[in-house]
């Protein structure tokens, strides 16, 4: 039994609400298997540059979604068993 999943983080701008996917920031983590949802979004916004920045955090089973409040922008988070 593995005790580290990866993380995969996506950045990406949005169009009508939707990726676009013009530009993207992608980059992954190592986290402990049993992180807190609230740890894991706070280390995946950290390592994508977006610590401190406020918005909407949606969770659809192992992906996360964070839409950054007045900002074209989205933000996904997939965890990789």
């Amino acid at each position: 039994m593995k005790d580290t999943i990866i993380l995969d983080c996506e950045y990406t701008d949005t169009f009508g609400g939707q990726a676009n996917y013009s530009w993207v920031d992608r980059t992954e983590i190592k986290v402990h298997e049993t992180i807190s949802d609230l740890a894991l979004v706070r280390k995946a916004k950290r390592a994508l540059r977006l610590n401190g920045v406020r918005g909407k955090t949606s969770f659809y089973g192992d992906t996360i979604e964070f839409k950054p409040y007045n900002s074209e922008t989205i933000a996904f988070f997939t965890l990789r068993y």
